[in-house]
């Protein structure tokens, strides 16, 4: 391993010296690209993360220069994929130097993807109002070029990250886009219920029945099978619950769902908001009395 990074470092310093050196317009750099390719993969064979990815930050550097943009993309993605070993910040650094480069090159369904990769690495950081900018970015890339499940998998976690922020509206809106889409494909349609009982949810953290009532007649329009599927029940029967301010109807209702659909964390967490506001409502009333 230590030979290995001895003969990076000696490819590295060979690369620098033609760089610095004279040399026809063009050979120098791609001379010195070739010693600085060769030094990126030693340095990646001996696990040196940080050292191989700043030697392909060198290496997109050489591509630019002589204008070979999707070369310079591929050396800022490896790099990227050297950098997520050791730093998030530098991989997305990377990443998006490589998604300009490829927007600039009309390579948009490879751009998207890294969009994706993007919004994961800032979902990984926890830092979720990122990751949502960036899955946008995807969602759109992947749109425009009628790539439509990526497209949707990342408007999905859109929603389900806006639903953390408490931005109720803009989840609400997304699943009910995606459910319409998903209707009218065959592969996709067994997925609409699942799309339509999250933007209840979110209309059930909102707190509003009558608006409830309102979205669960418009999904019944929607598909008409859906009245006939554990999910409705689940929507309809914890409505009438905040309706009646019963909280134990509500819990009976969750845990019947539970032990036969297993409620995932995001789901659980929903819905242990909107137990949260019944309690508070229950709570109020009972000082007024």
């Amino acid at each position: 391993m230590g030979d290995q990074v001895g003969k990076a470092e000696e490819y590295e310093k060979k690369a620098e010296k033609k760089l610095s050196g004279w040399g026809l317009f063009g050979s120098k750099y791609e001379d010195a690209a070739d010693l600085f390719d060769k030094a990126s993969n030693l340095y990646k064979l001996a696990k040196s993360w940080d050292k191989a990815g700043a030697c392909y930050v060198k290496l997109a550097n050489c591509h630019i220069k002589v204008d070979s943009k999707h070369e310079a993309a591929s050396a800022y993605v490896d790099a990227a994929h050297c950098y997520k070993k050791t730093s998030a910040k530098e991989a997305i650094s990377c990443l998006e130097h490589a998604v300009n480069l490829m927007c600039d090159n009309g390579r948009l369904s490879m751009a998207a993807r890294y969009y994706k990769e993007i919004a994961e690495l800032y979902e990984s950081e926890q830092n979720i109002e990122q990751a949502i900018v960036f899955y946008e970015r995807g969602a759109d890339m992947f749109q425009s070029e009628e790539v439509t499940t990526s497209a949707n998998q990342c408007k999905q976690k859109v929603a389900q990250f806006s639903a953390q922020l408490e931005q109720y509206q803009r989840s609400i809106e997304i699943y009910e886009e995606i459910a319409k889409q998903s209707l009218n494909n065959n592969l996709l349609k067994y997925g609409v219920k699942g799309h339509l009982l999250n933007a209840g949810l979110c209309h059930l953290c909102k707190g509003d029945v009558v608006a409830i009532t309102n979205a669960l007649e418009r999904y019944q329009e929607l598909d008409p099978t859906f009245s006939g599927t554990r999910e409705y029940r689940l929507l309809a029967d914890v409505a009438a619950a905040i309706d009646e301010e019963d909280i134990a109807k509500f819990t009976d209702v969750v845990k019947e769902f539970d032990s036969m659909t297993p409620l995932d964390p995001w789901k659980t967490t929903l819905l242990l908001r909107v137990k949260e506001k019944l309690k508070a409502k229950e709570m109020e009333e009972d000082d007024l009395t």
